[in-house]
């Protein structure tokens, strides 16, 4: 069963969820000490977690960050704060999702199911992407390099995929948007920019400065070597059609 953890101070808004979860055979648990949200995540070992924004002591952002330090598990933000700016602070700091409250619990699983399905079902592929001396693993999300390896975020990792697996192609905002973001309505450009902006940043940190490129008013290319090791991706790709 897929674990889920919801850092949420309110009871009932937990309660709700964790029935709503629990329908779909998600084993459920919630914060038991404010304090040590890092030190149970670490007990937990969930594989995503739903935070809140306000939260006793410290907030989501905070113990996000903390998280950020010691694990790359998926984080959906949920709050009953305005989408922009928040949504955009809480993408930068590593979160994977934002939803605004009140929600309802179709589109609340329908976002948990797809970040799981993007990080964990490739049923279809290979389990590493090679590009020259490169390879991206897209179970783990791990970036390997001759000299070391990085890890990426779950969307992080889906945008690479998709530009390494169109090399030399520009790809458009809008089929980025729609292939990580295609269960909801978190379509916000500004979310994508900050997100292929922290991609650059991990990127040059491996010697990849220049193989992410802009194409202004078009989208984004990824310029390659050839690649070697998958498996046909038109099922993946289906994805980009529209």
């Amino acid at each position: 069963m897929q674990k889920v953890y919801i850092i949420e101070d309110d009871e009932g808004i937990t309660q709700q969820m964790r029935q709503a979860l629990e329908k779909w055979h998600f084993a459920v648990s919630s914060v038991a000490d404010f304090e040590a949200i890092d030190t149970e995540v670490r007990q937990c070992q969930p594989n995503i977690i739903v935070m809140d924004i306000t939260l006793p002591n410290f907030d989501g952002f905070f113990w996000t960050q903390k998280i950020r330090t010691f694990s790359q598990v998926p984080i959906i933000f949920v709050s009953a704060a305005s989408l922009d700016p928040n949504a955009i602070r809480a993408i930068a700091i590593g979160a994977d999702d934002y939803l605004t409250k009140p929600f309802s619990t179709a589109v609340f699983i329908s976002k948990i199911q797809a970040i799981l399905r993007r990080i964990g079902q490739y049923d279809d592929f290979t389990d590493t992407i090679t590009c020259g001396n490169y390879s991206l693993s897209i179970v783990t999300n791990i970036l390997q390099t001759p000299t070391n390896c990085i890890k990426l975020t779950a969307t992080e990792s889906i945008i690479l995929r998709l530009l390494m697996l169109n090399p030399n192609q520009t790809i458009s905002k809008e089929k980025i948007i729609k292939r990580i973001w295609q269960n909801g309505d978190f379509t916000d450009e500004n979310i994508l920019n900050v997100n292929i902006s922290r991609l650059r940043d991990k990127l040059t940190q491996v010697g990849l400065k220049n193989r992410l490129t802009t194409e202004y008013g078009k989208g984004y290319k990824f310029i390659s070597w050839a690649l070697s090791n998958f498996m046909p991706i038109s099922a993946y790709l289906n994805g980009l059609s529209s």
